[in-house]
């Protein structure tokens, strides 16, 4: 029985998609290690005929293997005949060739995430920052520059004031990549949006990064109080506030009025101990679940048998059909 893809599935070159039996050794593939998007090498390729075939029906396509092709589900790997109603893993093919900042921990990208939680917008692809300030626009594109190495400026542009009704000037930062934007939502839950994010704790890695994150969400969403020595912020998310009078060991209460509460951070607020580091991945994970909802047989038809393909592959033995992990039988 043949252990492949058909001839003329299409497989992830990085280089771009291609049908399977056009794959020659030495061409990289992407695969996923864990949860991450990563390279590995076809080495060897071998054709094999054979009159029986799957169609496997996922969430987002169809492919056609043999019975015994492996996929990835939760429970280890399963052959493809065997994995109607499981699940199995992917990541959207579309996004395999994006650009891949390097996100490093530190004061800037503490800032970064703070600013961005209070004042930012996270959309489908880019991440941008709207202000009427310009020297917090300016620390804002230097920090996210420094955290992550993508170019940032600042446009003057203008905004709508309801209160004034009238437009009036202010900065934009807005930075394109459809990563940082993975990694804001998955830092914050998920849902970016102001009033549903929760509390980013990856900030909580260490001290310098708090430090940056508070700054940055007070440049945002709060100021200095000038009786004593402080900062309030201001904000009508209050699971995200509470979360931080946790981390900061302040008493916080909330709004009765269904109004915007109010959070003192104190600047001696570190010698109260309640600062304890955590560990959280920097990096968005790239892969999830995905369902299979049917196995539909497909028995060669005539005379002329499936031709199905299978690699050998190093470093890492997988590969992507359009985004699903698979990998040839031991």
């Amino acid at each position: 029985m043949g252990y492949g893809l058909s001839s003329k599935q299409l497989v992830n070159l990085v280089e771009g998609c291609v049908q399977a039996k056009n794959v020659a050794p030495g061409s990289a593939m992407w695969t996923l290690d864990g949860d991450r998007t990563v390279q590995t090498t076809v080495v060897e390729v071998t054709a094999v005929k054979a009159r029986t075939a799957v169609e496997v029906v996922t969430d987002h396509m169809a492919f056609i293997s043999s019975p015994d092709l492996l996929l990835a589900t939760p429970d280890g790997w399963t052959p493809a005949g065997d994995a109607a109603g499981t699940t199995i893993g992917w990541t959207p093919a579309r996004k395999l060739c994006r650009e891949r900042p390097t996100i490093r921990s530190g004061y800037e990208f503490g800032y970064f995430v703070g600013a961005t939680c209070a004042d930012g917008t996270v959309g489908k692809n880019y991440v941008s920052l709207v202000v009427n300030e310009e020297d917090f626009a300016t620390r804002y594109a230097t920090a996210l520059t420094a955290c992550t190495g993508l170019p940032a400026r600042l446009e003057a542009v203008t905004r709508p004031s309801g209160y004034l009704k009238r437009d009036l000037p202010g900065f934009r930062v807005r930075v394109v990549s459809s990563y940082l934007t993975d990694a804001m939502r998955h830092y914050v839950g998920g849902d970016a949006h102001h009033m549903r994010q929760r509390f980013p704790r990856v900030v909580l890695r260490d001290i310098e990064t708090f430090n940056g994150f508070l700054d940055g969400y007070v440049d945002g969403d709060g100021c200095r109080i000038k009786r004593w020595p402080a900062r309030m912020i201001v904000s009508a998310n209050v699971p995200f506030l509470a979360e931080l009078a946790r981390i900061i060991g302040a008493r916080f209460t909330p709004s009765k009025r269904g109004l915007a509460s109010r959070l003192v951070v104190t600047d001696r607020w570190r010698s109260r101990g309640t600062f304890v580091p955590e560990h959280h991945p920097i990096d968005p994970p790239e892969s999830s679940w995905i369902q299979v909802h049917e196995i539909r047989p497909r028995p060669a038809l005539g005379t002329k048998p499936f031709t199905f393909y299978s690699y050998r592959l190093e470093p890492h033995p997988t590969f992507l059909v359009n985004g699903h992990l698979v990998r040839e039988p031991w």
